[in-house]
């Protein structure tokens, strides 16, 4: 192998390990939605009964104001693109699942495509180990 596919192959790897990190971060940012969505639909459900809840809601840094939740009332859900729309408690618990669940899906096809990249790239190190050791036994 020559000195220009070696420099080729290893530009190939330094992308491929660019692409892994990316793809790692954003299996985490998915990871913080579910944990989130997770949280959220908990919260939904422990309201029952026509008992309101007191507590605290943040209006920013650091600061919360005490509010008091009636939960018969509708939920406000963001559905994306900066739209948001009023439903029930049990339409805002279905609707979080379902996204809960698409999220789920995304994050299978990330860790899917990180152990193929990752398989790719372990391939790539071994096929420029096997070219160090070939360059050194032929110097010796």
């Amino acid at each position: 192998m020559s000195e220009e596919q070696a420099q080729a192959l290893m530009q190939q790897l330094q992308a491929m390990e660019s692409y892994l990190t990316d793809l790692v971060q954003r299996e985490e940012t998915v990871m913080r939605l579910l944990q989130e969505a997770a949280s959220a639909v908990e919260s939904m459900k422990g309201m029952t009964g026509n008992v309101e809840c007191e507590t605290l809601v943040p209006v920013g840094l650091g600061v919360y104001v005490k509010a008091k939740i009636n939960p018969e009332q509708k939920m406000i859900v963001n559905i994306g693109a900066g739209a948001s729309v009023e439903q029930d408690k049990n339409s805002a618990i279905n609707y979080m699942e379902s996204r809960i669940k698409e999220l789920e899906m995304v994050l299978q096809q990330l860790a899917s495509q990180r152990q193929e990249v990752s398989m790719k790239l372990e391939q790539g190190q071994h096929e420029m180990n096997k070219l160090i050791q070939s360059n050194r036994n032929q110097m010796q």
